[in-house]
């Protein structure tokens, strides 16, 4: 049977890329809260949470399903941003259920391991998903995985294919962590090495449209080869560092919560305790040959961006 794939947050940074590529061989339709004009497949505006989702699959007759619709950034609503990611991805599941779906794709993230000091050195798949109740976006990565499992044990006729990626780069890339790489100055914590993985946008799609191509199963961390330091950061970008002791970016994280920001002296872990990505079972048991490094992902989005001083 021809695949006919349906792609939630289709209007989006990976969405819009997947969808166009898997529009040259398959029927393809996405869903989002927003449009644009350079699609070759259709979009229907469509909240994730809503109950049309079902009918929409069964309308066009869906076998596979990419769920990429969520927070990235959160909102000082916390309710609201729970009940997109977790509520909107149950709903997804239960939709796949009902249509008679044969396999999900889901973007998961490195931050669902969570940000601990006892993180291993390079975390592997198999290691606790942990998160982070004070972050919400790593707390409800947690819960949206939790999910996923509850669906394979009740419904293994719906196979799912869980990627874990670490930090996202690529030419047009701009987000939370993209701003630290901005400034004059690199952020650094005093006795924190803060080591980064990054992954080419490119590979992440290369990976993904494998992946729906080849009907793959399975959990898998998206990551190139290596880690860069905070401090490594710097030296690429030939720019100095700003080394803050941990009680210092404390007090003025505490001091941005006051002002309304939706930050706390609690997300220090974030740049403390990065979780640092072992790739093996991605090259290994996947089989996908990844084309850029960490490092010359890195150097690819400083040359596309022109941050190097």
């Amino acid at each position: 049977m021809s695949k006919r794939i349906l792609i939630t947050g289709a209007a989006g940074y990976i969405g819009h890329q997947l969808g166009n590529r898997l529009a040259q061989d398959y029927h393809v339709v996405g869903t989002d809260l927003r449009s644009r004009d350079d699609l070759r497949f259709n979009l229907h505006i469509v909240d994730i949470r809503e109950r049309q989702l079902a009918a929409l699959m069964k309308q066009h007759q869906i076998t596979h399903v990419v769920h990429l619709a969520s927070i990235l950034q959160a909102s000082k609503d916390r309710a609201r941003d729970f009940d997109i990611d977790v509520n909107g991805t149950r709903n997804v599941l239960r939709a796949c259920v009902e249509a008679g779906v044969q396999h999900l794709t889901v973007t998961s993230s490195g931050a669902a391991y969570g940000y601990y000091a006892d993180n291993p050195t390079w975390i592997d798949e198999g290691d606790a998903i942990r998160g982070n109740v004070e972050f919400a976006y790593s707390d409800h990565k947690r819960q949206v995985e939790e999910l996923l499992a509850t669906f394979r044990s009740n419904h293994p006729e719906l196979q799912q294919l869980i990627f874990r990626p670490g930090t996202v780069l690529g030419s047009e890339t701009r987000n939370q962590i993209t701003g630290l790489f901005e400034a004059k100055r690199v952020l650094t914590i005093k006795g924190s090495d803060s080591p980064f993985v990054f992954i080419w946008d490119q590979d992440v799609l290369a990976a993904m449209e494998m992946g729906i191509r080849e009907d793959k199963r399975g959990i898998y961390n998206m990551a190139g080869d290596g880690a860069l330091t905070l401090r490594e950061i710097a030296q690429r970008l030939n720019k100095p560092t700003l080394t803050l002791a941990p009680w210092v970016l404390k007090s003025a994280l505490q001091v941005a919560k006051w002002l309304g920001k939706p930050t706390g002296p609690e997300q220090i872990n974030f740049l403390r305790y990065r979780p640092v990505l072992s790739n093996q079972r991605l090259k290994n048991e996947f089989g996908y040959q990844l084309q850029k490094t960490s490092a010359e992902t890195f150097e690819f989005f400083v040359e596309a961006r022109g941050l190097r001083r």
